[in-house]
């Protein structure tokens, strides 16, 4: 299959290695990837304050890069859930580009069906859910929703349980918001901090030698508290660990 890498941002100038992985995870199951210099931010943070305008000159260059592209691939749930459910509200014509949008693990399980990549990462890793993900793109299950049966395990726990020598770790309350939340920890930094260091404590809490998840935006914030206050699991991303150990 082709497709097309679309990084974030925040990811292209905080955490390149984490692109440069998802890029080797595509690879490593055949897919012949692309990526167009042009894309830029989502327009996420736009949305968030109301800046429509905007966003939507973003949505309408994001539909420029890639309304031929097969499939597009993102190592971010936030930004593949503003993508989806956003931009067609902003212009009707992107709703094609956004139904061919995938965030990284959903793209490899739900497009691919596959879930064992030979990868390996023989540590104890807990799992942060970031709301995005859990809640608009189904990643996972959200503790407020009742089952009638136990439920299947979601995308990001199925990846992370066929890495082999991987422990997954499970923290109390294990959907609770960072306290990221984009603008949210612009406009209220305090309390953002103050959510942050909650959920660090019960990360550690878990014995958990790492934290990981599908936003890189959530783990830079965990990160941050953690180097303050001196204690917390390393965070690194899915793309990170699912590239670990693959033949290259």
């Amino acid at each position: 299959m082709d497709v097309a890498l679309f990084i974030p941002c925040y990811v292209d100038q905080l955490a390149p290695s984490v692109g440069l992985a998802t890029l080797r995870v595509l690879e490593h199951v055949g897919c012949r990837v692309h990526y167009d210099p042009r894309q830029t931010c989502c327009g996420q943070p736009f949305l968030n304050v109301g800046a429509t305008r905007e966003a939507a000159r973003l949505a309408r260059l994001y539909g420029a890069c890639f309304e031929k592209a097969e499939a597009v691939v993102c190592p971010s749930a936030s930004c593949v859930s503003t993508v989806r459910q956003r931009y067609a509200e902003l212009d009707p014509g992107l709703e094609s580009a956004c139904a061919r949008t995938f965030e990284l693990g959903e793209f490899l399980v739900r497009e691919l069906g596959r879930t064992e990549l030979g990868s390996c990462f023989p540590h104890r890793v807990a799992l942060l859910q970031s709301c995005h993900g859990l809640r608009e793109l189904g990643l996972g299950h959200p503790s407020e929703r009742v089952y009638a049966t136990a439920p299947e395990p979601g995308v990001t726990e199925s990846l992370l349980r066929a890495v082999e020598g991987l422990e997954l770790a499970w923290p109390e309350r294990p959907d609770e918001c960072c306290g990221f939340g984009g603008a949210f920890s612009v406009k209220f930094p305090e309390l953002s901090v103050r959510m942050g260091r909650d959920r660090l404590r019960a990360l550690a809490a878990t014995g958990a030698e790492y934290v990981t998840g599908s936003d890189m935006s959530c783990l830079l914030h965990l990160g941050s508290v953690a180097r303050r206050e001196g204690f917390g699991p390393r965070p690194i991303h899915l793309a990170e660990i699912l590239a670990s150990g693959l033949e290259t």
